[in-house]
């Protein structure tokens, strides 16, 4: 969860404080919820403020919501979860890690032009993350924690980058 901030002006038990240990992967069903201060990734997403009951949902889609999922730091995080579990996938060519990361996120295999696509990207992005160390470190282990031993952190970074383009996805957000 993002701190907002707010403290300057409203003290700091107003900051939303990221969870730690094992409360920091519970679901969002358990996040605290503050009527005067609603967690910024739900009140994008339109939670309900819960004052009411609540029956049915209201189906938005903002650029918001894009914003949101591209940037949080708790998507970013699951990006980069994602781009480790691709690298350890057991796969070494890019095509085949293409495959298994679409198949994860979409349960489908990717059409010849997202493959091609999504290689683009990947060659794209692992050439920039090799001419800076700095960024392609902070991309691959901000905020998840220090990358496993002997891994290649532009590739990892390259990768994290691949699977927030992936969980952004209108399959992984919209049911049908």
């Amino acid at each position: 969860m993002p701190t907002l901030g707010l403290n300057a002006a409203f003290g700091s038990a107003v900051d939303w404080q990221p969870s730690t240990g094992d409360d920091r992967y519970r679901r969002a069903l358990y996040t605290t919820w503050r009527r005067s201060n609603p967690y910024p990734s739900m009140a994008t997403f339109d939670a309900p403020t819960r004052e009411v009951c609540t029956l049915r949902r209201v189906r938005t889609n903002t650029p918001l919501q894009a914003l949101v999922t591209l940037n949080d730091p708790v998507y970013i995080e699951a990006a980069q979860a994602l781009a480790r579990r691709i690298v350890s996938s057991g796969s070494q060519t890019t095509p085949n890690r293409i495959t298994f990361a679409f198949r994860t996120c979409t349960a489908r295999s990717p059409h010849e032009a997202e493959t091609e696509r999504i290689t683009a990207l990947y060659a794209q992005a692992l050439a920039d993350f090799k001419a800076d160390a700095d960024a392609a470190n902070k991309m691959a282990t901000d905020p998840i924690g220090p990358a496993p031993d002997k891994a290649d952190v532009a590739e990892l970074a390259a990768w994290t980058v691949v699977s927030n383009i992936l969980l952004n996805l209108d399959e992984m957000f919209m049911k049908r």
